[in-house]
């Protein structure tokens, strides 16, 4: 399991291999594990997995099922290979960096740069990424950017399994521009912070895991007109720099943050090895 000094205390990336169990999301996105989860095979149709030694490209068999069908439609439609980057680990939790989710196996980002060939050891465990999106300006790099990429977000966001894709609000607003003679898949297109090189699909609940709990309903419409508020957070100015010496408070000391307590099946599981 790939590790670094500060993650050697997390019990569940100490973890290597999946809990034996018929598959179960446990609990929500953010905190919750998994139970029964299957390994994306590394060498797959129409995908590759990106930094595999991080060992976090496992997930509910559902996901695993939408991955191989999503990168063979694509490329069957004339797309290069996909880059798969994070799922889940062997039994779910939380991740020490990187994540808040990706927790119960429904979670997987999907890079926007493709692949024309079959990336060397070297350039798996290191990709590079796609400049696309200039945060301060609220643009994006069109030249970078094709209707690939577009068919990409639309393809996922109009199959009935994905409940969420989370990109970058620049991104939401080039798809917003495009003026499209049906853009009702637009609703689950979420603008969200950072997501500037890469789409995080999220599947909804499975309907035979009673334990999952799926985030609430995404409110109706494209969500183009939400974007405001995202491009004034975005782009805001500086505060402006001045001559005269301000005397700074102490800063207050931070409130520590509740820690969250899994459901209790996830405790049950990790014990197990």
């Amino acid at each position: 399991m790939f590790t670094t000094p500060l993650a050697q205390a997390n019990e569940w990336e100490a973890v290597d291999t999946p809990y034996a169990s018929q598959a179960s999301a446990i609990g929500g996105y953010a905190n919750g594990c998994l139970k029964g989860a299957k390994a994306l095979p590394l060498d797959g149709a129409g995908y590759q997995v990106i930094r595999p030694q991080r060992q976090r490209y496992f997930g509910h068999p559902q996901l695993i099922e939408f991955i191989e069908q999503f990168s063979i439609s694509l490329n069957q439609q004339g797309s290069d290979d996909i880059l798969i980057g994070d799922m889940s680990m062997p039994r779910g939790g939380n991740f020490t960096h990187g994540h808040s989710s990706h927790q119960i196996g429904l979670d997987v980002d999907v890079w926007f740069k493709q692949a024309s060939k079959v990336l060397s050891a070297d350039e798996l465990a290191q990709p590079t990424v796609l400049d696309l999106v200039n945060k301060k300006q609220f643009t994006l790099n069109t030249r970078l950017w094709s209707m690939q990429q577009t068919q990409m977000i639309k393809i996922a966001a109009e199959d009935r399994r994905v409940a969420r894709i989370f990109v970058s609000p620049v991104i939401k607003q080039h798809l917003c521009d495009l003026g499209l003679d049906n853009d009702a898949w637009l609703q689950k297109v979420r603008p969200w912070w950072g997501h500037t090189y890469h789409m995080h699909v999220r599947l909804r609940c499975p309907s035979d895991n009673p334990l999952c709990r799926d985030q609430a309903k995404i409110p109706i419409g494209n969500g183009c007109n939400e974007l405001g508020w995202w491009k004034s957070q975005l782009i805001q100015a500086q505060p402006k720099q001045t001559t005269v010496a301000k005397v700074s408070k102490p800063a207050s000391k931070p409130k520590k943050k509740k820690a969250k307590v899994k459901p209790e099946q996830c405790a049950r599981m990790i014990a197990t090895k």
